[in-house]
């Protein structure tokens, strides 16, 4: 079929306009406890003093929840169905959110890295429905675009995340060496950092309590059947060992686990690396941070449009490539040069989670739902290559080396969009 074809189907049939705008927005959601992470990071490091490695564990915690619950998600909503999936996801989500608070008083690192297991494990439920829901809500040459489509509210959450956590969770407070002996001289030190660990009961708790909130409103929602020739209605059955017979899929889980590791990494470390080599304060990297998320929603959108008219896997190749150049120029000419360079990666990244999930999950029939839980399994990355980089970080004394942990990543991503997304 060609694109001018393709570009004339709608992105959704009428009749599930109401489960789309309710699904879509879950992608909103997502997006911002994932994002606030970065903001964790930094401020952790401060009230609990660690170092880069213990600091990766934030993220480390967090995937760990997409890759455990993953596919118990995808055999529930096999069982009872996307909506009893995406309500399930939505309650373990508010009350991972709502465990914030007691781990704030208590002052313990290990409890904010459950609580952050039990959102992240609410969100997995939330992109193993989500994402095949959307892919498969119309016409399956439009998949593409429709996940770009709902993908696109993503970054808003991300940018939301990191907005919140730069206005209400980091202090700007950055005392100097002879300023923290001297408090803790005058024994006012273990007082400042916890106070500093308190400031992020209030934005996690409303975030908790809206999602609760949201899982009820769906809860009491009707979702229309789909329609008997949808892959959405077959795709009850399937079983993991016939994945294996599509090689687009496997590798794309591949592709996948290295793209989450690459935008994980970079956005975990975005504010250190600015600090490292342009001497800013935490407040005006946030900011940063903020603005490449901005960049990231600015390209979902687009892409969007330009899918309309170019070959997704033959754009992905061309952003690979552009991220490829950017992060290598990051590792060898670190400073500012390298920040705005990681700055314009997210522009570039935007388009490649949800176009690898599209090319890896077509074609799968009634494994399809299997096959999303396996894609959101590749999730781990992020648990992976985040550490990797705090320690290559805290070695070689270089955040800017440490940009050689993603532009590997990038290598892999391309790679699929040329050769590996195929169907053969």
């Amino acid at each position: 079929m060609n694109q001018s074809a393709k570009s004339s189907k709608a992105l959704f049939r009428k009749e599930y306009l109401v489960p789309f705008v309710l699904v879509t927005v879950l992608f909103l959601f997502w997006g911002i406890p994932s994002n606030m992470n970065d903001i964790l990071i930094k401020q952790f490091m401060k009230s609990f003093e660690l170092n880069r490695l213990e600091a990766g564990l934030i993220q480390s915690a967090f995937y760990m929840g997409y890759f455990v619950l993953a596919i118990p998600a995808g055999l529930i909503m096999k069982k009872f169905g996307y909506k009893a999936g995406l309500v399930t996801g939505l309650m373990l989500f508010g009350i991972g959110a709502l465990l914030f608070w007691p781990a704030a008083i208590v002052g313990k690192f290990g409890m904010f890295l459950f609580a952050l297991f039990v959102i992240a494990s609410g969100a997995s439920f939330l992109e193993t429905g989500a994402n095949p829901f959307i892919a498969t809500l119309g016409d399956p040459e439009s998949s593409e675009r429709r996940l770009n489509f709902s993908q696109a509210f993503n970054p808003l959450g991300a940018i939301t995340g990191v907005g919140i956590g730069t206005l209400f969770i980091l202090s700007g407070i950055e005392h100097s060496p002879d300023k923290i002996e001297s408090m803790k001289e005058a024994g006012t030190y273990a007082s400042y950092l916890h106070s500093e660990t308190l400031r992020v009961i209030v934005p996690y708790v409303v975030l908790g309590c809206v999602v609760i909130l949201w899982g009820i409103l769906i809860m009491l929602t009707k979702f229309p059947d789909p329609h008997p020739d949808d892959v959405l209605a077959k795709a009850s059955k399937g079983r993991i060992a016939d994945l294996f017979k599509y090689p687009h899929f496997y590798k794309g889980v591949l592709a996948q686990f290295c793209y989450v590791g690459a935008q994980v990494g970079t956005w975990s470390f975005f504010i250190q690396y600015i600090q490292d080599y342009t001497g800013e304060h935490e407040k005006l990297a946030g900011t940063l941070l903020t603005g490449t998320l901005g960049a990231f929603a600015v390209g979902r959108f687009s892409t969007t449009i330009l899918m309309k008219y170019i070959n997704p896997r033959k754009l992905m190749s061309v952003y690979g490539t552009a991220n490829i150049i950017l992060v290598l120029t990051a590792v060898v000419i670190p400073g500012w040069i390298g920040v705005w360079t990681i700055f314009l990666t997210s522009f570039f990244m935007s388009l490649m989670f949800p176009t690898i999930f599209a090319l890896g999950i077509k074609g799968l029939g009634e494994n399809t739902k299997m096959g999303g839980s396996l894609m959101v399994m590749s999730i781990i990355g992020g648990a992976v290559f985040t550490p990797v980089m705090g320690v290559i970080s805290d070695q070689t004394k270089s955040m800017a080396l440490a940009m050689i942990v993603p532009l590997a990543c990038y290598l892999v991503v391309t790679w699929y969009s040329m050769w590996g997304a195929r169907i053969k």
